[in-house]
């Protein structure tokens, strides 16, 4: 009896010393890990864009690589998605041809320094990856075209709120032409604490 008693004892011990070392490893943990606050963030970014349907002086077909600039801005909602308006300036006059349009003859058509602002829905994989996906338009003179934006961001914190990113986008223009872009810049996160 007493040796049954004593057994209780034991096993009440250990129990109790469990789910006290349980709740202050989990409390420790919570400690440790960095609480989400929305925030704002600002990135500019220098690129390339990649126009495979490009004309030369001449006519003749050419790939284009033309000189852009992206200005980003996203709200951060929560630890894995945002919102953004990301626009692209290509900083360059080209022609193209509208190789996405229905029909036998291809039109060519001239843009003149072109913005493509979109609204973008982001999807934060880690602390790293971002998938990005929207709508929205490239204004030029000559003419507007409606687009769809999709792109892929790596991003590495380097001092207090400050990012920089590498990227990656295709901006599929309506009956239009097709663009692919290739960039690196600098992010600035606010109100982030």
């Amino acid at each position: 009896m007493i040796k049954n008693v004593f057994m209780r004892f034991i096993k009440t011990k250990v129990c109790i010393t469990g789910i006290i070392l349980l709740f202050s490893c989990r409390n420790i943990a919570q400690e440790n890990e960095e609480v989400f606050t929305p925030h704002h963030q600002l990135g500019l970014v220098i690129s390339h864009a990649h126009v495979f349907e490009g004309r030369n002086e001449e006519g003749d077909r050419e790939v284009l690589s033309l000189p852009a600039w992206g200005i980003d801005y996203t709200y951060h909602l929560s630890l894995h998605w945002a919102l953004g308006l990301h626009t692209d300036i290509i900083i360059e006059k080209f022609k193209v041809e509208k190789n996405l349009e229905s029909g036998e003859d291809k039109e060519t058509v001239e843009r003149s320094y072109p913005i493509a602002p979109a609204l973008m829905g982001i999807y934060k994989l880690n602390d790293h990856w971002s998938f990005l996906l929207g709508m929205g338009g490239e204004f030029a003179k000559e003419e507007d075209f409606l687009l769809t934006r999709a792109g892929v961001e790596y991003g590495y914190e380097i001092n207090s709120g400050w990012e920089v990113l590498g990227s990656i986008g295709y901006d599929f223009k309506w009956n239009a032409y097709d663009t692919w872009t290739i960039g690196i810049g600098i992010a600035k996160n606010f109100g982030r604490k």
